[in-house]
């Protein structure tokens, strides 16, 4: 039986869609498992050498006052660790959250080896999946922990409470207004979606990995500099109305990613204002 594919759990999202893309036109078998077809687990694993597990049902804002939904995520993530002990030889590569799990770091850029310190009970869930996903990597399986920045550009679907950049852009096109949580300078790391697909195909060719990476752009903007940003890329206002601050936002928080960028030859290949203006281009040709 052939084992060159690829599976992607929860691959029908923004990051694994684009990932789907790329590896068929690499001409790899991907084969997408939705969050609520794990009983195709049995059936699918045998057909791979890797598994990406990106499926979570929560935002940091869904769950902030009902934690008990983030029983689904890590459920998920047992059933499928569970599934992957009769193969030890899949390489797992696991998503969990540069942008929640540090909470509010000592120092910027954080690196991978800081505190795991959440505020959100989302980024909790994540810090507990890392912590079951560690377990099977020191029982020898090959486990790679990826925790992305916050991720935008062509192909993300518009998420109430999630994905700043898409909002911006929606608002800007519509005129409408985005709430701002807090005073605007909460800072955050974005990452392109081609560079979050490059590093990881990068990584499947990396079958014997084991490491935790930070995957960001190594970059920090305000709120209110991303709304700048959005209103040059778009050559419309972005009009927005105060909140109150939430206690579950991080204050800022940019990821230090030397050492992905050592040990995959890897950098973002588009900064911000770049990827805003393709990402507007997309969204007007939809």
């Amino acid at each position: 039986m052939s084992r060159d594919g690829v599976l992607l759990l929860g691959g029908a999202g923004f990051i694994g869609s684009a990932l789907a893309s790329r590896l068929a036109r690499d001409d790899v078998p991907v084969h997408v498992v939705g969050r609520h077809e794990v009983d195709r687990l049995v059936t699918v694993l045998p057909l791979c050498h890797t598994v990406i597990h990106l499926a979570s049902a929560t935002t940091p804002g869904s769950s902030a006052t009902r934690p008990n939904l983030e029983l689904d995520n890590l459920a998920l993530t047992l059933r499928l660790l569970e599934s992957l002990k009769e193969f030890p030889d899949i390489h797992l590569i696991y998503f969990s959250s540069g942008g929640t799990v540090y909470g509010n770091p000592d120092r910027l850029p954080v690196t991978e080896d800081s505190p795991i310190a959440p505020l959100s009970n989302h980024g909790a869930g994540k810090a507990a999946q890392e912590a079951f996903c560690r377990a099977l990597r020191d029982q020898g399986h090959a486990v790679t922990i990826l925790r992305p920045s916050n991720a935008y550009g062509p192909g993300q679907a518009l998420r109430h409470g999630f994905g700043l950049v898409r909002a911006m852009l929606e608002h800007a096109r519509h005129g409408t207004t985005l709430e701002i949580w807090g005073d605007g300078e909460n800072v955050r790391d974005f990452i392109y979606i081609d560079d979050i697909v490059e590093a990881t195909t990068r990584l499947i060719g990396q079958p014997k990995d084991s490491e935790t990476y930070n995957l960001g752009a190594a970059t920090g903007y305000s709120i209110n500099e991303v709304r700048r940003l959005v209103e040059t890329a778009s050559g419309m206002q972005v009009r927005t109305t105060p909140r109150p601050a939430r206690k579950i936002d991080v204050r800022g928080v940019v990821l230090d990613t030397s050492r992905i960028r050592a040990r995959l030859d890897w950098q973002p290949a588009v900064d911000l204002p770049e990827g805003l203006e393709r990402t507007w281009k997309w969204l007007h040709r939809t």
